[in-house]
């Protein structure tokens, strides 16, 4: 491997979803609706299920942790995107894209267990009703939310040390609208099998 391939990146640019400018403003609102609808939603539900005390279940109590999640992926990603709608060069630093692809990671990934956890409630519910309020304790649920939370954070850390502490090539540009995992990996210079198995594991 040549070593004048190999560079230090301070930042990236960041493709973006269009790069027509007509396109940007229409783009900007509607983008800016959709994360102001998610954001009203997401907070809604967190608020609800906290404090009416009809709501005090396990499905309510997986319910507004799935909220917290999708409210967490969605602000990890949505207000960089909408800065670059605005701004003429879509860049993002070096070490925000580290933090955005961690925090994204972690989000995304507890929103699969926390589903999971979901599913196992309602299974529960269904097959044995009269032990329901035994099995689905509020220890419980607590138990599989702080695990989901744990679980996911090692992982994001994981995936993103490994992936920052190897050598970018030449290339900046990644073709997306935020950093993500695969288009990462096409700028990497090393191989990235060992990565990539994480990621599938």
């Amino acid at each position: 491997m040549d070593k004048h391939n190999l560079t230090v990146m301070n930042e990236f640019i960041l493709m973006g979803i269009t790069d027509r400018p007509e396109l940007q403003a229409p783009l900007f609102g509607l983008f800016l609706i959709i994360y102001m609808i998610s954001v009203v939603g997401n907070l809604g539900i967190i608020i609800l299920t906290k404090i009416d005390s009809k709501l005090q279940t396990p499905m309510y109590f997986f319910l507004r942790h799935l909220a917290i999640t999708d409210l967490g992926y969605s602000t990890a990603v949505r207000p960089k995107m909408l800065v670059n709608f605005v701004v003429d060069e879509n860049t993002i630093s070096y070490y925000f894209c580290a933090t955005q692809l961690a925090f994204f990671i972690v989000f995304i990934t507890s929103e699969v267990f926390i589903l999971s956890a979901m599913s196992y409630d309602r299974y529960v519910a269904v097959c044995n009703p009269l032990l329901y309020t035994v099995i689905m304790s509020q220890r419980m649920c607590r138990v599989l939310v702080t695990i989901t939370y744990l679980y996911s954070t090692f992982v994001s850390l994981l995936i993103t040390i490994k992936i920052f502490s190897l050598s970018f090539c030449g290339y900046s540009v990644i073709s997306h609208f935020y950093c993500d995992i695969p288009p990462l990996f096409s700028l990497l210079c090393s191989n990235t099998p060992d990565i990539e198995w994480i990621f599938l594991v």
